[in-house]
């Protein structure tokens, strides 16, 4: 079973971001939790190609509204 390796930034906030280690693949419209505040995902990159069980990728994310819960 794969380790999903996602680091996380959201643009025009240098105080959130972070590597998370994931058991499920994310994916583009996911909702991610950082602190208190959840997050929608609307980028995923692959940073390089995947190495023995870990796959290595990059979130671009955007706050969420208030009622929304997170995926992860």
């Amino acid at each position: 079973m794969p380790v999903y390796k996602l680091s996380i930034v959201v643009p025009g906030r240098r105080d959130i971001g972070g590597i998370l280690n994931l058991e499920k693949e994310p994916k583009s419209g996911d909702t991610i939790l950082l602190g208190r505040e959840a997050y929608k995902i609307v980028d995923i990159v692959e940073l390089m190609p995947p190495r023995g069980n870990f796959v290595y990728l990059h979130a671009i994310c955007q706050p969420l509204e208030k009622n929304t819960p997170p995926s992860f």
